[in-house]
This record gives structure tokens, C-alpha cells and sequence, in this order.
């Protein structure tokens, strides 16, 4: 029996077990927009991965907007409002994305700045 493994799957379920909401949510932004980044950059070579990353992100962002809309949300409502906006920006820019029209350079700009908002570090 070893003890480093044992502690370590030990500190491994006690750290899974005290994260927050919060620090999923920044996960999920952060590992989407490294996504995002890296796809872009490859987007060329590999136009399937670049789509999919949009894709992704922009079901992060729909997922997002239905919680809310929940009734049980209890963010402030003009911070729902300015979040929905972004949401709802997301999904347009996200489509001239996926058909070349644009750079997705903002939609990695604005997950960074609500990933920042999670860390409580501003915009």
C-alpha cells in the first residue's frame, strides 16, 4: 500500500468535493478558450476542430443564458441583462465565424473578461 498515492487520491476527492460553482464555470470558460485559441490558430490545417470549438463555446454560452432565465437565478437582474446581451452577441458573432467573416479574437476577449469576473479580478 502506498501512502503518496493514497494522499494524493485522498487531497484529490477533497479538493473535488470543495470546489465551487465558480471554479467550474472558470474551468469550463478556461478550457473552451484555450480550445477557441489554439483552434484558431490551426484553422486552416484543421477547419473541423476550429468549428467545433465555436460550437462548443457557443453552447457554453446558450447554457449560460437558460440558467438565467430560471426563475430560481439570483444574480442581479441588470447583470443578467448585460450577461444575456453578451450571450445573445456571442451566438450572432459565432455564426460569422463559422463562415469566415469575422476573427473569433472577441469571443475569446469577452470569456476572458467573464472569466476574470469569476475570479473577482473586474473586466
Amino acid at each position: 500500500m502506498s501512502m503518496p498515492g493514497n494522499a494524493a487520491h485522498a487531497y484529490r476527492d477533497v479538493a473535488q468535493s470543495t470546489r465551487t460553482a465558480r471554479d467550474v464555470e472558470y474551468e469550463t470558460f478556461a478550457r473552451i478558450t484555450r480550445d477557441l485559441k489554439s483552434s484558431f490558430g490551426e484553422r486552416a490545417r484543421s477547419f473541423p476542430a476550429y468549428a467545433e470549438a465555436l460550437t462548443r463555446n457557443r453552447k457554453l454560452w446558450r447554457l449560460l443564458a437558460a440558467d438565467l432565465r430560471q426563475p430560481g437565478n439570483a444574480l442581479p437582474d441588470a447583470l443578467k441583462a448585460q450577461i444575456l446581451s453578451l450571450a445573445s452577441f456571442v451566438d450572432d458573432h459565432t455564426s460569422k465565424a463559422l463562415a469566415r467573416k469575422v476573427s473569433p479574437a472577441t469571443l475569446i476577449e469577452v470569456n476572458i473578461a467573464i472569466m476574470q469576473g469569476l475570479r473577482g479580478k473586474g473586466a
